[in-house]
């Protein structure tokens, strides 16, 4: 009889262990990436950019329709305030910051900061 109340113990103690694993994993909040660099190549049709960073390395991103952008004054007229929704990526050549997730080596961008085509030119000159 006491083995038998020890197993239940024992047996319990393990389902519940078990449920706490699976809840933190459930839980689990993905983890954003940043990275800056120069837009090498943009599709529109597929909502995808390639970010080339100063180490050469060159990073494939989608953006979607909940990826929030933000453009400095002056870079192009009207990307201060455009919607993710109508977003066309950036123009070829501007330097980027982009946060985004990653899950099975699939990039999706959670936030796109455009700078200036003349910044990129001094980054790409150092």
């Amino acid at each position: 009889m006491f083995q038998a109340k020890r197993f239940n113990l024992v047996f319990v103690a393990l389902v519940v262990l078990a449920g706490i694993v699976a809840w933190q994993s459930v839980v689990a909040e993905d983890v954003v990436h940043k990275i800056s660099g120069i837009a090498w190549s943009v599709d529109n049709t597929t909502k995808t950019m390639v970010v080339k960073v100063s180490d050469g390395t060159e990073y494939t991103i989608t953006w979607t329709d909940k990826t929030t952008v933000e453009a400095a004054k002056g870079t192009r007229k009207g990307v201060e305030n455009v919607s993710a929704a109508t977003y066309e990526g950036a123009e070829e050549g501007t330097w980027v910051t982009v946060k985004y997730t990653e899950k099975d080596e699939h990039r999706t961008a959670v936030a796109i900061k455009e700078a200036s085509k003349a910044k990129a030119k001094a980054a790409a000159q150092r």
